[in-house]
């Protein structure tokens, strides 16, 4: 089903959910995060393997009362501030943190994908993440005696991805650096997919990754909105959004004008705060 990003949104993200929101370096959803800030969704369980600006931005707007994630950081220039500061401060609101390896993420979702109760890996070892997290269980293999660790599947309610183009029956067509896209769909309930474009056939290309209309909810067009990430064969990665978004982020009048502007297209000024956004987008 092809539909327009505010009603699929509107649709398939609702407060309380579990989004996952995958892309690496490449293909990353921003202007559906962008759509989530507008519509004042709140209390997300946002999930994501490497969270960047996109969830700098979701958490800082007040969407999230928790992270999942394995790594999280302004990819090439620093910290995400916002994050930093509902972590440390709890502004705007507190973020719970539940922290996984790479190698545990992945195998959550391909657990989720295939129908699984949990995964089970070496990637823990050596690590203090077992005691900090309560989602890595030690788990003894029946056949040869080995400590391992198990991770719960992850079934997010929706998963939203971007991908280069579909087709008018909602098959997905992705290229390049896809990293867990196609697994973070098969294991949601829901998923959406933003694409630069819709076309009448899709032309195979090298490496693509298809996603058949049967496992996709809902397809909206957004040209452009994996930016400031790149679409391979689109447009290349802006690095200056990237390095300009460090001193954007670090104080929060700073970003809660920018939200304002570049966002919600509201009027902003220093007594604007998460809770006005709230109202503005109701």
């Amino acid at each position: 089903m092809i539909l327009p990003l505010d009603r699929a949104v509107r649709e398939l993200v609702h407060d309380g959910d579990t989004v996952a929101m995958e892309g690496f370096t490449h293909l990353i959803p921003v202007e559906a995060g962008h759509e989530v800030i507008r519509q004042g969704r709140r209390d997300l369980t946002l999930v994501r393997m490497t969270p960047d600006i996109v969830y700098d931005r979701m958490i800082g707007a007040g969407c999230a009362r928790k992270l999942v994630f394995s790594w999280g950081g302004n990819p090439g220039v620093g910290s995400l501030h916002r994050f930093r500061d509902a972590a440390a401060n709890g502004w705007p609101r507190p973020l719970e943190l539940e922290e996984h390896s790479h190698a545990g993420m992945a195998n959550r979702y391909a657990a989720g994908a295939a129908g699984l109760p949990f995964a089970v890996l070496r990637g823990y070892a050596g690590t203090d993440l077992v005691g900090r997290t309560a989602t890595i269980k030690p788990i003894t293999c029946p056949f040869t005696g080995q400590e391992l660790a198990a991770v719960p599947a992850l079934t997010p309610d929706v998963a939203i991805v971007h991908a280069q183009r579909a087709d008018r029956d909602g098959n997905v067509q992705m290229w390049g650096i896809t990293g867990v896209q196609k697994e973070a769909v098969l294991a949601a309930r829901r998923a959406l997919v933003t694409v630069e474009e819709v076309v009448d056939d899709l032309e195979p290309v090298p490496g693509q990754v298809i996603l058949p209309s049967r496992v996709v909810t809902a397809v909206s067009p957004a040209p452009g909105g994996a930016r400031p990430s790149y679409a391979h064969g689109y447009y290349v990665r802006d690095n200056d959004a990237y390095r300009a978004w460090d001193a954007v982020s670090r104080d929060r009048e700073r970003f809660t004008a920018w939200l304002n502007a570049e966002v919600l297209g509201a009027p902003s000024g220093p007594d604007a705060g998460p809770d006005d956004r709230e109202e503005q987008t109701a």
